[in-house]
């Protein structure tokens, strides 16, 4: 199996907590869903989705190329990526700011929100940045090709990401209101991302295997 199933039940778990944290992606389609009405919300979180895709497939055709080059690259790539995680834990640790507030946008026809979503995905260094910390951990080269293994594991984060995002987008406006004033939930969501990144980091810092 290119993917083992203990992998994948590490895996699925781990980017559901992270794709139900709030971020830019997230709070731009609460914006449009604001604004513009449900219909907007649901094109912005679809146009997130397309963005992430091809970060995704750039990031493994990258990878691949790299690792066939230079089969070491795994192996500091990956602890690259442990020190990202354990940066994000602090970061999230750290941050108390309004993280829920929702993402100041114009309002948009549903095609126009899907092509800002597909903008916004695109022009965030972050999220490629994460794709290439989170992703490689969870990939093998001695399980075969190492392009097939990073676009599976892409496409299940992706589908998380979409499902959550297009619940914001689709419910945004009694959803906005509620984030809005949890100064609570928003702390909340802070502490627990930055417990999962700090357990993951650990994980494959001592599990080579992960």
């Amino acid at each position: 199996m290119l993917i083992p199933i203990e992998i994948l039940l590490i895996f699925i778990p781990t980017a559901l907590a992270l794709n139900m944290t709030p971020g830019n992606d997230m709070l731009f389609c609460l914006g449009q869903g604001i604004k513009s009405g449900p219909r907007a919300g649901l094109a912005a979180s679809f146009g997130i989705a397309t963005g992430a895709m091809i970060h995704t497939l750039l990031a493994g055709l990258g990878l691949a190329a790299m690792v066939a080059a230079h089969p070491v690259a795994l192996e500091i790539l990956r602890w690259a990526g442990i020190g990202y995680l354990v940066w994000l834990a602090i970061q999230s640790f750290r941050d108390r700011g309004d993280v829920l507030k929702p993402t100041k946008t114009a309002p948009a026809t549903a095609m126009k929100a899907w092509g800002d979503g597909i903008v916004v995905n695109l022009l965030n260094p972050k999220i490629i940045v994460f794709v290439l910390a989170f992703i490689p951990q969870f990939v093998d080269p001695g399980r075969g090709s190492v392009l097939a293994q990073f676009l599976i594991l892409g496409v299940i984060l992706n589908i998380g990401g979409t499902i959550i995002n297009c619940l914001v987008g689709g419910f945004a406006g009694k959803l906005g209101q509620f984030l809005s004033r949890s100064a609570r939930l928003a702390r909340a969501f802070q502490i627990f991302t930055g417990c999962v990144f700090l357990a993951l980091a650990a994980r494959l810092a001592f599990d080579r295997r992960a």
